[in-house]
């Protein structure tokens, strides 16, 4: 693709960037045959090719215009797109790009502007967030009957132990999923132990994501340093993996390398813990699954998160590792699609995202599943709100503490 981009920005490092990025793009479309919005909205600007137009549009000096907001407002970053096109754009570089240059040319109505900084000031940080769950769980029945579904339950929190062991991993300690689902990282805590690995929380907390989605890169990059600080004393004392729980982090973390590379403080280092970073499927694959016996339920449906598949190119991983533990997972169709979570999507675009997500239960309940297994807080409370059965993280499902569906 030809590119043109405004002088002001051409040689700046987001207009060289986006340059190089567009450059690799030969518009044949293949994106949207599995892009979830172009295939609900049947709109080409609501597709991987449209938006890449619109974003090469403003950089090349085009009016900034609140119809080429939206439509960029309504992609959901789940990289289907990443994952079809044979010219291995890097769409999720270039979108995040065309968001904070639009969000910085073209001021927002009042109450989107409040709604995106409320969601940036209470989700990355767990007291505030907490304290905020509280209140919604108070105030629940109250609330119309829709929208009681969408305030969880607080969950008791499980302090699960590690014991000594020689080899070390750090958790991810992150910001909503110790709250919303506290039984993923305690599971993950005592199966790690069983299998002979200590975990450590070292502190940290939000990766960065929520700001790094909402066009704030600078927020998103402090909340990167604080956790390599957090983190790096015990890298430096042998640790050998950065373990994530929640498949949106883990895709995050691993891209810190890229995100603070002109960082001369920090590049070195966010390259390591990019490096570091992994998913728990790419540890506990490579270990003896016969110490991990499990009561759970066989009959399982697996929900694969975007951020697993597309984002860390971890596509059937987790199902192959479920499958050599004797699970018998049924086939999804669909499987490739967003279940409409997608960080805060499902908060600043609830119509879009409630249609993926009946969908997406629709596909999964077919073979009436004991339970849904998925591998991402967003995704599995996302899916709890209307699922018929049980909905939980797969490691779960190892807990030698766990209790599931009869």
């Amino acid at each position: 693709m030809q590119t043109n981009i405004i002088e002001s920005l051409r040689h700046t490092p987001m207009g060289a960037e986006a340059d190089r990025i567009l450059r690799s793009c030969v518009h044949c479309g293949f994106c949207n045959a599995t892009c979830p919005t172009y295939q609900e909205l049947g709109d080409e600007l609501d597709g991987p090719r449209g938006r890449i137009y619109q974003i090469k549009s403003v950089l090349e000096g085009a009016p900034v215009t609140r119809q080429a907001q939206q439509h960029l407002d309504r992609c959901l970053t789940c990289l289907n797109c990443t994952t079809t096109c044979p010219s291995g754009v890097e769409y999720n570089r270039l979108v995040d790009i065309g968001r904070e240059y639009v969000d910085e040319h073209l001021q927002r109505p009042i109450l989107e502007r409040i709604t995106r900084w409320s969601l940036r000031r209470i989700l990355p940080y767990p007291r505030r967030f907490v304290a905020l769950l509280r209140l919604g769980q108070l105030a629940r029945p109250l609330v119309p009957k829709a929208l009681r579904a969408k305030i969880p339950p607080l969950l008791k929190h499980d302090d699960a132990r590690t014991g000594e062991h020689p080899r070390q991993v750090i958790l991810l300690d992150g910001c909503v999923q110790p709250t919303l689902t506290p039984a993923t990282d305690a599971a993950a805590i005592r199966v790690f132990d069983r299998l002979g690995i200590s975990v450590i929380r070292a502190g940290g907390g939000c990766c960065g994501a929520v700001s790094q989605h909402l066009a704030a890169p600078g927020e998103a990059r402090g909340f990167m340093r604080r956790n390599i600080d957090a983190w790096w004393p015990h890298i430096e004392t042998g640790a050998e993996a950065i373990l994530v729980t929640a498949s949106g982090c883990g895709a995050m973390v691993k891209d810190y390398g890229y995100h603070l590379r002109d960082d001369p403080e920090y590049a070195g280092r966010a390259a390591r813990v990019s490096a570091l970073a992994c998913d728990l499927c790419e540890i506990v694959t490579a270990e003896d699954l016969r110490k991990l016996g499990s009561g759970a339920p066989r009959n399982i449906a697996f929900h694969p998160p975007c951020t697993l598949q597309h984002g860390q190119k971890l596509q059937g991983r987790t199902e192959a590792l479920l499958v050599a533990a004797g699970f018998e997972l049924q086939v999804v169709r669909d499987a490739h699609s967003c279940c409409g979570s997608a960080g805060t999507y499902s908060i600043l675009q609830p119509g879009l995202s409630q249609r993926l997500l009946a969908n997406k239960l629709d596909a999964l309940q077919q073979g009436m599943p004991a339970l849904v297994a998925t591998a991402n807080v967003g995704c599995q409370t996302h899916l709890q709100t209307a699922a018929s059965v049980p909905v939980m993280h797969w490691i779960e499902l190892f807990d030698p503490q766990g209790s599931w569906p009869s």
